[in-house]
């Protein structure tokens, strides 16, 4: 029983993260899909810089509520294991993080799951999710590249992670995350190398 409970919770996590806001907000308020234009990539970066604010806001607020949801289902469906933590949780947010960047919806070509995995990891490491965040945002404002912001965020999540004896599932499931965020942002790592990646407008 507990198992197929886990499998629900990763199904249900899937089906959520595949959910990829930047396609639906893109194809219903401008019929137009969102990796034809600028970067490519389906996410909300990309929707600001070819949408505008709004269609950006949006696509957050989606985005960032799939996540939430995704590991509320795991939560309560699976609960608390002895050794494993909240094993439920964890695996149901770790598979809206692959839903968003592989939807099934729309052909497995999805974003870099950035703001979703944030949800998730702030969903089950409050404090060192925040600290990653504050990373993120000192880097994205000395350097203007949310690329790089978004990397060294993510790396810093499971290193500060291990000061909060967390369980070694989440451990080992930060690592995972990390891991895809830096596969899907390899194109934007040779950019940075050569110095050809794009930089954010803070104004905007």
């Amino acid at each position: 029983m507990l198992l197929l409970l886990i499998i629900l919770s990763v199904v249900a996590g899937y089906l959520l993260g595949s959910l990829n806001a930047s396609l639906i907000v893109g194809k219903v308020f401008y019929k137009k899909d969102i990796r034809d234009y600028g970067s490519g990539n389906a996410g909300a970066t990309n929707m600001l810089r070819t949408f505008g604010k709004g269609a950006a806001a949006a696509v957050f607020a989606l985005d960032f509520l799939k996540g939430i949801l995704a590991c509320g289902v795991g939560h309560l469906l699976v609960g608390y294991i002895p050794d494993l933590g909240w094993a439920g949780m964890y695996l149901a947010g770790f598979a809206a993080v692959i839903g968003h960047n592989w939807p099934i919806y729309f052909g497995f070509k999805g974003g870099k799951g950035v703001l979703t995995t944030f949800a998730v990891i702030l969903y089950m490491s409050p404090i060192p999710a925040l600290i990653s965040l504050a990373i993120f945002i000192i880097i994205v404002s000395l350097t203007r590249y949310v690329s790089l912001g978004s990397i060294v965020g993510a790396i810093s999540w499971p290193i500060v992670s291990i000061f909060f004896a967390l369980p070694v599932l989440l451990l080992v499931t930060a690592v995972l995350m990390v891991l895809m965020i830096i596969i899907r942002h390899k194109e934007n790592i040779t950019r940075l190398f050569q110095g050809t990646e794009k930089k954010i407008s803070l104004k905007k």
